[in-house]
C-alpha cells in the first residue's frame, strides 16, 4: 500500500538445459516469513534457511538439484518498515486474508497467491 516492494527469490541448481526432463521434474517449495511485522525472530530463521540453502553442504546441493525454492523473506514490508506489530497499513492481519485477498488492501497476499498458483 505504501509502494514498498515485496521481494522474492528463487534458489535451485543451475541446469545445463533448463528445459530438460530433470529440470522440469523439480518440485517446488514455497517459504515466507514476516507476515506479522513484529515477529523479528522470523528474519533470523529466514537468514538460516537462506544460508543453508546456498551453502556448499552435500545436503543443500541435493536439495537444490531436486527442488526449486521460492522464498519471500518479508511478506508484509509496509508493516515492518512502519513499525507495526501484527497488521498491515490497512490495519488488517494479513495472515487472515489468504482466502480472498484484495488487490488494493492486501497487495502482497494477492501477488504471492498468484505466484504460488503459477509455481
Amino acid at each position: 500500500m505504501a509502494g514498498n516492494r515485496c521481494e522474492y527469490l528463487s534458489i535451485t541448481s543451475k541446469d545445463k538445459d533448463p528445459k530438460s526432463a530433470k529440470a522440469m521434474a523439480k518440485k517446488g517449495v514455497f517459504i515466507s516469513a514476516r507476515v506479522h511485522p513484529g515477529e523479528s525472530n522470523a528474519s533470523w530463521m529466514m537468514k538460516g534457511v537462506l544460508d543453508f540453502l546456498t551453502s556448499k553442504t552435500p545436503e543443500a546441493k541435493a536439495l537444490r538439484e531436486h527442488f526449486v525454492f521460492k522464498i519471500v523473506p518479508i511478506l508484509n514490508p509496509d508493516g515492518v518498515i512502519n513499525g507495526n506489530y501484527r497488521c498491515s497499513l490497512s490495519g488488517q492481519d494479513l495472515n487472515r486474508r489468504w482466502k480472498a485477498p484484495n488487490k488494493i488492501l492486501h497487495p502482497t497476499n494477492f501477488a504471492v497467491k498468484k505466484l504460488i498458483r503459477a509455481f
